[in-house]
């Protein structure tokens, strides 16, 4: 097994924190927090954590840069939680401060100019119906990481993250219909890809 791919296995058991459906939907919570509730501020951290640290893996590639950006993202909503307007999701909001610390630590890493096309991506979709082999995985998560960046985010925010299009367009700051005609270009071009990845 790949170093690369063991982290992933690693991230992947990380398991899901207790508490992680509150019955409150984001809004109530974030009033709550603005409050100076911080057991509801503590609901939103056990809610969107795991997606959050999930998110990181995938830029980063390393569990503990992750965890270490899933914890940052957490304290920077917190401090800018009475800045933000609710004209997008909780969810979306976090995702945006992930990406953009996901982006600086990877610059720090001196790998600034591959992930500042990935920052500014936008979306696309590829999630077997049928369980598929390790060659297989291997072989698409290749096809997706040589997508264009704007395709690459789209398809990672949809198959990963099970965001629907209008939290995709609002994570990668884009209309709706961006996101929706890269995540098509995206499928098409991953077909593509495996296509002649099978044929070799």
């Amino acid at each position: 097994m790949s170093a690369a791919l063991q982290k992933r296995t690693e991230a992947e058991r990380v398991p899901d924190p207790p508490n992680a459906a509150p019955t409150d939907d984001d809004r109530q919570l974030v009033a709550r927090s603005r409050g100076g509730d911080r057991r509801a501020f503590g609901e939103l951290v056990a809610r969107h954590q795991r997606a959050i640290f999930l998110l990181a893996v995938r830029y980063l590639d390393n569990v503990e840069d992750a965890r270490d950006v899933a914890q940052r993202t957490f304290v920077q909503a917190f401090q800018k939680l009475g800045r933000f307007r609710q004209d997008s999701g909780f969810r979306t909001w976090v995702y945006r401060i992930a990406i953009n610390l996901a982006v600086t630590a990877l610059r720090e890493r001196g790998r600034a100019a591959k992930m500042a096309a990935r920052a500014s991506s936008l979306e696309t979709e590829v999630a077997p119906v049928e369980p598929i082999s390790e060659r297989e995985a291997r072989r698409l998560r290749a096809a997706v990481a040589s997508l264009p960046p704007k395709q690459r985010l789209v398809i990672e925010l949809r198959v990963y993250d099970e965001l629907s299009f209008r939290e995709v367009a609002e994570v990668a700051g884009s209309s709706e219909d961006a996101a929706k005609m890269n995540f098509h270009h995206a499928l098409k071009r991953l077909r593509t890809l495996i296509g002649e990845g099978g044929e070799r």
